[in-house]
């Protein structure tokens, strides 16, 4: 195979992310039992203000915490109490801090990939939270560059494309997200591999669409070796 120029997600493909999230959540949840309402119905309130405050203040821990307060003063109202706020930051601390657990597979695949083709990690998030994971993790030596953007869009795509030179035909988007990995990268004209997580994030959610480029699924990090 030529030389290909692979882009490569982080969260929940290279590591787990979103597990941590929703074990967050979940504590979160159980912290509301006493306002009444059903998990279902907080859930779908934190869902909504998390849609609202990405589109404002990024993706991260500390927009997730935001929406977490966010969401107890709104559900709360004048019931709400100071050592909730107290305790939702504690939570956001500690996942802030939580190291990066590479997923099986990830660095010998790393390794076989970065003998043979240019590895680009193409993540989004808070800059300075992605780079920490990105530093504590150890895998940033596999990579040419890596590149931590606001969102992952057709435009972002096409600056990127621009930016490396890629050549669209030997160009592939690696990812588990639909919307941020997979479609906008077909739509830009990039081949692409959709590799699925059980935890992908509700907000990442979507169908796959078609693009000029070529669809591989596979199940697994380590799949990779078979098609690269």
């Amino acid at each position: 195979m030529a030389r290909q120029t692979i882009l490569i997600d982080a969260d929940d493909t290279l590591w787990e992310n979103n597990i941590f999230f929703e074990q967050t959540i979940n504590r979160f949840l159980s912290c509301l039992i006493h306002l009444g309402y059903t998990a279902e119905y907080s859930r779908h309130i934190l869902n909504e203000t998390e849609r609202r405050n990405v589109l404002q203040h990024g993706y991260g821990v500390r927009c997730f915490r935001r929406s977490l307060e966010d969401t107890y003063l709104k559900l709360a109202g004048g019931m709400a109490r100071k050592e909730v706020v107290q305790q939702i930051e504690k939570m956001a601390t500690e996942l802030e801090s939580t190291p990066p657990q590479i997923l099986e597979g990830v660095p010998e695949t790393l390794a076989y990939l970065s003998g043979r083709h240019r590895l680009i990690l193409l993540t989004k998030g808070e800059p300075a939270e992605q780079a920490a994971k990105v530093e504590r993790s150890g895998l940033a030596r596999y990579f040419e560059s890596v590149e931590i953007v606001t969102e992952k869009d057709h435009s972002t795509y096409e600056r990127v494309i621009h930016q490396f030179k890629i050549v669209k035909s030997h160009g592939w988007m690696v990812g588990n997200s639909p919307r941020s990995d997979i479609n906008p990268a077909l739509r830009a004209g990039l081949n692409a591999v959709f590799i699925p997580h059980h935890g992908t994030w509700i907000l990442e959610h979507s169908e796959l669409e078609s693009g000029t480029g070529k669809l591989i699924l596979v199940t697994s990090f380590r799949d990779l070796r078979g098609h690269f």
